[in-house]
């Protein structure tokens, strides 16, 4: 029996294994052992928010709740996770620029975060929530046409990019954003025609 602190370390790794409990990482006895209280079985959400009043956008929602467990099951994390989709106008999102990044212009999508760095992350049982993204519905279709895909490709591109900036990744350095983009390609392909 291994013990730490008077309690039965075997004993929470069964019970860990038997109610579908993730293993994360802290020192305990100079190994990495520590009980986190993420389930395997995912349950995802996604908040979707119409403010540009554009009916279209509501074909997405089945591939954007596809992307985000293709993106769990390729970046392994287990959970239940849950976030919002705000469609907006270009206008809308200008604003949102300016006033939140100081940068006067519209922009296609933009995320904030509830916690930009995920590794050291606390949290219990409940759905984990990781922020809201803002996709500028007037991009999806005009950078659609500038890249010669499908508008479809286009809206799961830009909800796929803001998501994996809520998961921690961004494209600053030229390092950062290979490994962005190439997550982005691996996670898209599977699911949508370019």
């Amino acid at each position: 029996m291994i013990q730490k602190d008077g309690v039965d370390v075997e004993m929470l790794l069964d019970d860990c294994k038997r109610t579908g409990h993730v293993i994360y990482s802290c020192d305990f006895f100079e190994k990495k052992v520590f009980f986190l209280g993420l389930v395997y079985n995912q349950g995802m959400e996604i908040i979707f928010t119409n403010n540009a009043k554009d009916r279209s956008v509501y074909r997405y929602k089945k591939d954007f709740e596809m992307i985000l467990e293709r993106a769990c099951k390729v970046l392994d994390r287990k959970g239940d996770w849950s976030l919002s989709v705000i469609y907006v106008t270009p206008e809308q999102i200008h604003e949102i620029n300016r006033d939140y990044r100081n940068v006067d212009r519209p922009t296609d999508v933009i995320s904030f975060a509830i916690q930009d760095d995920m590794s050291d992350m606390w949290i219990e049982e409940d759905q984990n929530e990781l922020g809201d993204i803002f996709i500028n519905v007037q991009a999806i279709r005009d950078q659609a046409k500038a890249y010669g895909h499908s508008i479809r490709r286009e809206a799961c591109f830009l909800f796929c990019h803001g998501l994996l900036h809520l998961m921690g990744y961004d494209h600053m350095k030229e390092e950062d954003e290979k490994v962005m983009f190439a997550l982005q390609d691996e996670i898209l392909d599977e699911l949508v025609q370019r």
